[in-house]
């Protein structure tokens, strides 16, 4: 599958050698995130190969080893250019957090870094790169007895009727939460169960970040938004074209938990309706990139509002870095 070579092309113009360039001379990391469809994994594997560099993983669907096509994981041979890592290593079965990643990252980037290598975070998780630079919450850990018994009460619940539970026993967290997000629904749920304290009373409480903002170069990649939508539209039909409905229905032999991150991730509740017979294809793949346009809309306000300390960078204005 060659979505990311059409994606090159497609996404943005590479920037123009005569521009004029920057150093990475003392720099801790380089963060690249943006929106989905909007060619930061091309970037970061262009960067990486020119700077000796390592990619590291910043996309929460893409750790997922279930998704590869729906969440664009690189390909084989993109992977066999520079080490990349933390991507396609977790089961679908897991739910999987930010703080698992941290404890990721804290495994895998000394590694990195004692090999002399530049180490590159990419994905569109927002949250994964505000704990990387801001801190993480210190929230106490749910124990799985605690967790399987709190996700057995709620299998099956409409996420309104979850919201609605909440508010009974966290009327706080509940108000910061939409009653259509299951999954940090959920969360909210688990921590009151393990430690009958609101989940929001322990989010001022942050472990110091990872990296230093001040001594990376942070980027948010941000393409036009017609640009962005066309893109967003040919790249789910690009997917159904080379394997995403075998990849859900995978998924679905499974039987895995509605509410599990894996299983929400866009395109996969709207194609599992259409091997439900619910809906037609083109329905379910209209809802799908619906999904992922309004998601793409998310990721601008995000970092807009959550992370201050990254450029933002039109496409067609990336920047050029200085070979060390």
């Amino acid at each position: 599958m060659r979505l990311r070579s059409m994606s090159i092309k497609a996404a943005f113009t590479m920037p123009d050698q005569t521009a004029s360039k920057r150093s990475l001379q003392g720099v801790e990391a380089v963060l690249i995130a943006g929106p989905t469809a909007s060619g930061k994994s091309a970037f970061a594997l262009d960067l990486a190969l020119r700077h000796s560099g390592a990619l590291i993983n910043t996309d929460s669907m893409q750790v997922y080893r279930d998704l590869h096509v729906l969440s664009a994981r690189p390909t084989q041979d993109e992977e066999s250019q520079v080490p990349h890592f933390l991507f396609g290593h977790v089961d679908g079965a897991v739910n999987y957090s930010v703080g698992h990643w941290l404890e990721d990252v804290a495994r895998v980037l000394p590694a990195i870094r004692d090999s002399g290598r530049l180490p590159i975070f990419v994905g569109g998780t927002g949250l994964y790169f505000k704990a990387l630079t801001q801190g993480l919450s210190d929230i106490p850990r749910v124990p799985q007895a605690v967790r399987l018994k709190v996700r057995a009460e709620a299998e099956g619940l409409d996420p309104a009727l979850l919201h609605a539970r909440l508010m009974a026993c966290d009327p706080v967290m509940a108000a910061r939460l939409r009653p259509t997000d299951p999954q940090r629904l959920l969360r909210a749920l688990e921590v009151f169960a393990a430690t009958g304290q609101s989940l929001a009373s322990f989010q001022h409480q942050k472990a110091a970040p990872f990296v230093d903002i001040g001594r990376c170069e942070a980027l948010f990649l941000a393409p036009d938004r017609g640009l962005l939508r066309k893109r967003i539209e040919t790249r789910f039909e690009l997917m159904l074209k080379h394997g995403a409905l075998e990849e859900v229905e995978r998924l679905a032999a499974r039987s895995l938990d509605p509410a599990l991150p894996v299983m929400r991730a866009h395109g996969v509740p709207h194609l599992l309706r259409y091997l439900r017979s619910e809906i037609d294809l083109a329905t379910a793949a209209a809802s799908g990139i619906l999904d992922t346009q309004r998601y793409a809309k998310r990721q601008f306000t995000f970092a807009r509002h959550q992370l201050p300390a990254f450029r933002m960078c039109a496409v067609e204005n990336m920047p050029l870095f200085q070979t060390q």
